[in-house]
């Protein structure tokens, strides 16, 4: 059961957005993929209460058993423009407590930071929103136009029974909107000693499969040439170790040619990959944006040290640049060979929008003013969000969760990674960027 708002001791020492983030990361919401999931439904509990507090109108929506969404309307002075979706999801990937140096779901507080899983993907933005709304609409002011504010179940599952479900089935809670703001953009990166930020205006497709291989069981002391698990390896170890050559798309060639300007470099004596590894910790996204991946995540064959299987599985995780599935996908099925069967988990667009129109505008003036002379760059993620569904709506889709981090801390290697935690300045700074922006668009 999620812990009612006003249950939960507040802490005078926290800004309130590192409180509602520590509330929402103790509370589970493991997504373990394939429809097996703690669930979201005490996330969005609390959630749901702190909108109502707001004077909101949360609506709650369960797409399977436990599987819950909040979406609120919050009306704004000029109803005319087009509406604003403010999203966040509230699941979030697995955490072995053998491998942490603290609770994961602690929500434990230590060293000015908040440690926990979901600290940055993504309970951290799931605070800085209702932190914003609290500032606006807790001093009775409104937003600048109506916003959607959504907290979603699965993304980390592709979103099926998040935001693909309500833009399948509910796609009215989004009408009259024409933009999207969420996760991974906004945070800053270092280049040469001196501060940027990066917007995500686009992001790579998603494409999940599993390798199929069959082969003949037997007792595992016998001379078997047709091993499942044999010519599962070969084909895993292809595709794994396929280098992808670069190609770089409208976004990734306008932040190339910035990182060059700013570093002083000729971007035709530096390659691609040096000016990727330039920008520091934050060449854990950008390199992996500049050409597809196929990354092996899972394994499974066998029940029994004795016995040859006849049948192996495996996962891959495969990131391909907007617009080249297909052709990926025919590159994989060459690699692996005719006898490897390939199964399709769930796949999902890409995305790419120009870095230009009105909120780009307003999110560079808005962080020029909270952190003047910084550099506002724009980058393809390599990851995927909850923007893939609601594109399906018309509704163009940023990555805007805006932090001012240390150089010192390896912000991607946050997301899904052992001890997952974020600075609480960079918490307090994300919630007064983001409530500017909302009240001034």
């Amino acid at each position: 059961m999620a812990p009612s708002v006003d249950s939960t001791v507040a802490d005078n020492r926290l800004d309130l957005t590192a409180e509602i983030a520590r509330d929402l990361i103790r509370l589970d919401t493991t997504n373990y993929g394939e429809g097996r999931s703690n669930g979201e439904t005490d996330a969005a509990e609390y959630v749901e209460a702190r909108l109502l507090g707001l004077g909101l109108e949360p609506q709650v929506f369960d797409s399977a058993p436990g599987r819950t969404s909040v979406v609120a309307r919050v009306k704004g002075r000029d109803s005319s423009k087009g509406a604003l979706v403010v999203h966040g999801h509230l699941d979030v990937v697995p955490a072995d407590p053998a491998n942490w140096s603290v609770d994961p779901f602690g929500g434990v507080i230590k060293d000015g930071l908040l440690w926990g899983r979901g600290a940055v993907d993504m309970k951290n933005m799931d605070a800085m929103m209702l932190a914003s709304l609290q500032d606006i609409l807790g001093a009775g002011k409104e937003p600048a136009r109506d916003l959607v504010v959504a907290f979603f179940a699965d993304e980390e599952a592709g979103g099926v029974f998040g935001s693909h479900y309500l833009v399948d089935t509910h796609p009215e809670l989004f009408a009259g909107a024409t933009e999207a703001i969420s996760e991974v953009g906004g945070y800053s990166i270092t280049l040469g000693g001196k501060r940027a930020y990066l917007l995500q205006t686009g992001e790579k497709a998603l494409i999940w499969i599993k390798l199929v291989a069959r082969g003949q069981a037997a007792h595992g002391s016998r001379l078997i040439h047709d091993n499942a698990i044999t010519r599962l390896a070969e084909a895993v170890a292809k595709v794994g170790r396929r280098e992808w050559p670069i190609r770089l798309t409208d976004t990734t060639t306008q932040l190339l040619g910035e990182l060059a300007r700013i570093l002083d470099v000729d971007p035709q004596r530096v390659g691609p990959d040096e000016l990727a590894l330039a920008t520091g910790t934050a060449s854990g996204f950008i390199q992996a944006s500049l050409r597809t991946t196929t990354n092996p995540t899972l394994l499974r064959a066998g029940y029994k040290h004795n016995v040859i299987p006849d049948l192996a599985e495996a996962f891959i995780d495969i990131r391909s640049l907007p617009g080249e599935e297909d052709a990926v996908l025919a590159e994989v099925a060459e690699l692996v060979g005719p006898d490897i069967e390939i199964v399709i988990i769930h796949r999902d667009i890409g995305l790419e929008t120009e870095f230009s129109g009105p909120l780009v505008d307003a999110v560079v003036a808005t962080l020029g003013q909270h952190d003047p002379g910084a550099p506002v760059l724009p980058y393809l993620l390599s990851g995927g969000t909850d923007n893939k569904a609601l594109s399906k709506l018309g509704i163009k889709g940023y990555g805007f969760a805006p932090l001012k981090l240390p150089p010192e801390l390896d912000f991607p290697a946050m997301f899904h990674g052992v001890d997952e935690r974020v600075p609480l300045d960079a918490l307090v700074f994300g919630r007064r960027v983001l409530t500017d922006l909302l009240s001034t668009y």
